[in-house]
């Protein structure tokens, strides 16, 4: 088998027929391949962008690994799952929780260098064992709890640290992000976050320029008179260079807030996998291990040199529904272009210029979605909130990891937030369910919604009636 580097040129290479797809072993023309990679990169750019600022990392070294990461992934699938992978945005929680209990970016990258290791392993143990595996320890309940508390447990991020840097540009640029999220169409609508970006880097500058300094919280946390867009940074930075990388640390507090992630990431790839086979006419079943081993291999390789986790990204799947191009040869031409921009230290010195206030308005939006994700999850697969089965350890869960809740086991050792709340949720699920009554373990879909093509049993194989 080969590592899916070799594609047939799709009809005359210009546009595809009407009503026809470019599969993932086609490409158009060179010209319009790279030029579909350019836009992969602009769709995964604001999310892509504003992980490793609001983790404490090197953006330069976050977008270079990610083409790296994004290489990987394709070799390892070898070319059948069509996938950017860009910086996860589960972990930003987790920094934040890491450095308020005082360790460094060391600490950050080490803790989510462990999880990549246990997903890897995961994604082995689902090609030995199939995705029903997935199901038996994670059912939706508590992959959506999980997801819920991740998103939500980075509120006060934005209330304490980053809406008070400028609350007016704060607002408006929520304001802005949100419309452009509703009111744009096709491409720029999957990618609003990078025109809110801009338009916050506008305002920023004419308040600058008509109200002058600003006194409120600046980058490093204190109460000064300084800029809002203070971009003295990128003038001293160099065009062409190597980003700064550091070796992990680890440490089993850090590690400890970070794990639960993994049931995230898992549901992620999941529900990409599934989402591109859909779109592609092409069953990946039997690629759903591979694909989630490749996401955690690529998360260690990016975390080792001092790089975020890089996981799939929806955005670039609504770039292959727009285009109605799946082409590989097309994330191979963005993962070089990422590549080129980790090469430039002026390109990530604008990028950690970002003003605090417009930082507020932008994650007001993108955590809140995270967060309902969570409640996604729960709607596509039907999940029965009136069963205490699954209402008790989700309600106790949540408000554990959205209010931070700690519980502190010894002198060294506790427990507290998104680690905490994700222990009560899947272990007093599956304690409550081996206790609970028959008549409260009703039959629960197989999998998440996305994550495996599986049809339920009919109806007339139980001698029941089909149901209109």
């Amino acid at each position: 088998m080969g590592l899916g580097v070799r594609w047939t040129l799709h009809g005359d290479g210009r546009t595809p027929a009407p009503g026809a797809v470019v599969k993932p072993d086609e490409r158009l023309s060179w010209p319009r391949t790279a030029g579909l990679g350019a836009q992969h990169v602009v769709a995964m750019f604001g999310a892509s962008f504003v992980a490793p600022v609001l983790m404490g990392l090197d953006p330069n070294l976050a977008i270079m690994m990610s083409g790296v990461a994004t290489i990987l992934f394709l070799l390892a699938t070898r070319g059948r799952v069509p996938s950017y992978l860009g910086c996860s945005l589960s972990f930003v929680g987790v920094a934040a929780v890491i450095r308020a209990q005082g360790g460094g970016s060391a600490a950050v990258t080490g803790a989510i260098l462990v999880v990549g290791g246990v997903l890897f392993l995961s994604g082995l143990a689902v090609r030995t064992f199939g995705a029903r595996i997935i199901h038996a320890a994670m059912p939706p309940v508590v992959t959506g709890a999980v997801v819920m508390l991740i998103g939500f447990n980075l509120a006060p991020v934005t209330a304490k640290t980053y809406w008070p840097a400028d609350q007016w540009v704060a607002l408006l640029t929520m304001l802005f992000t949100g419309l452009a999220v509703v009111c744009l169409r096709g491409f720029w609508s999957r990618v609003a976050i990078f025109p809110g970006l801009v338009f916050g880097y506008v305002i920023s500058w004419l308040f600058d320029r008509v109200f002058g300094r600003i006194h409120s919280l600046d980058g490093s946390g204190r109460i000064t008179d300084h800029w809002r867009l203070d971009l003295s940074g990128v003038s001293k930075a160099d065009w062409i260079g190597l980003p700064s990388a550091h070796a992990p640390s680890f440490q089993w507090s850090a590690v400890l807030v970070a794990l639960p992630v993994v049931i995230a990431l898992i549901a992620e790839n999941a529900g990409h996998v599934k989402a591109v086979s859909e779109m592609t006419g092409d069953p990946l079943d039997d690629t759903l291990g591979t694909a989630i081993a490749a996401d955690g291999a690529a998360t260690m390789l990016s975390t080792a040199v001092g790089g975020p986790a890089n996981t799939t990204y929806s955005e670039n799947i609504g770039v292959m529904a727009a285009s109605r191009v799946y082409s590989t040869a097309a994330y191979w031409a963005a993962a070089g272009f990422a590549l080129l921009f980790g090469l430039c230290p002026k390109f990530g010195a604008i990028v950690a210029a970002i003003p605090g206030g417009v930082l507020g308005g932008i994650t007001v939006i993108l955590y809140g979605m995270i967060g309902l994700l969570g409640a996604q999850i729960w709607v596509h697969n039907k999940v029965d909130l009136r069963n205490p089965l699954n209402l008790v350890p989700v309600a106790a869960g949540v408000v554990i990891g959205v209010g931070g809740v700690s519980l502190k086991v010894s002198d060294n050792f506790e427990l507290s937030g998104i680690a905490l709340g994700t222990v009560v949720v899947l272990s007093g699920y599956h304690l409550l369910r081996a206790l609970a009554p028959a008549h409260m373990k009703r039959e629960e879909p197989l999998l998440d919604a996305g994550t495996s093509a599986y049809d339920d049993e009919p109806a007339a194989a139980a001698g029941n009636p089909a149901k209109p």
